[in-house]
């Protein structure tokens, strides 16, 4: 079992290793979208590279079987994990987002203000939300272990990677470790959701695509957000409702900065 996940995690972190190279170098730090300064902001296609290379080998994954890897694992011990227990990765997908929210409660300072980071969330998780749903229904794949037809992409890896994305944005210029260990937890869930036999390579690969890429939009369609929520004008309260998808169902949760 050991070998097993050191392999899948060493084949998603190869993958993985480009967006770590970026967030090191200086070119992807002025990559951001800066909602606070700027009225009139441009969407970058080179924002796009990333998240549109690992959608791509997903969908073509769909077609070319043989880029699924990791069959399956067989293990009567190994199956009958988590049938009456939460799953780490269950919990884990929503570490980024959570950290992305709270650290400025702790004097680390983000980019942008509590209500911003939680409309940016908001937006982003609804994009990815309807788009894994979508995507699920129209492809149709059977998951690794038989056990329903939506395997194909990983909702844990997109939510897990939307949240990484913002906590990267948003901390990055504190320190790039904090863009890093969004990553590498995010990195994990897709492991984790392959050695619990639930998707394919290919799942994980396109949920972590996808969650990226929500989270750029998010970013894009936020200042135009703000605007029409600017013509409203409503009390100054820090409490946000947030929407969530865990692959699964939909629901919201209320967050209240005191």
């Amino acid at each position: 079992m050991n070998k097993r996940i050191a392999i899948i995690m060493y084949l998603l972190l190869s993958i993985n290793s480009n967006l770590l190279a970026q967030i090191s170098s200086n070119s992807f730090a002025k990559d951001s979208l800066k909602i606070e300064t700027s009225n009139n902001l441009k969407f970058n296609y080179k924002q796009l590279i990333i998240p549109t290379v690992f959608i791509s080998y997903g969908l073509i994954g769909l077609e070319n079987k043989n880029l699924r890897l990791f069959k399956s694992f067989k293990n009567d011990s190994f199956n009958e994990y988590g049938k009456d227990k939460i799953d780490f990765d269950d919990v884990m997908q929503f570490v980024p987002a959570t950290t992305a929210l709270s650290l400025d409660f702790i004097g680390v300072k983000s980019k942008n203000s509590f209500k911003k980071r939680a409309l940016v969330l908001a937006t982003s998780t609804i994009l990815m939300g309807i788009t894994v749903k979508v995507i699920k229904k129209s492809t149709n794949q059977l998951r690794p272990d038989a056990s329903t037809f939506n395997s194909f992409p990983s909702g844990h890896t997109a939510n897990s990677f939307l949240g990484a994305e913002l906590l990267f944005q948003e901390y990055k210029d504190q320190s790039i470790w904090y863009g890093i260990s969004g990553y590498a937890v995010a990195t994990s869930v897709g492991a984790l959701r392959i050695y619990h036999n639930r998707h394919w390579f290919t799942d994980v690969v396109t949920g972590a695509g996808i969650g990226i890429l929500s989270t750029k939009a998010a970013y894009w369609l936020v200042p135009k957000i703000s605007k029409l929520i600017s013509k409203n004008k409503s009390s100054n309260n820090n409490t946000v409702f947030i929407p969530f998808y865990d692959g699964k169902t939909t629901g919201f949760g209320l967050i209240s900065q005191f």
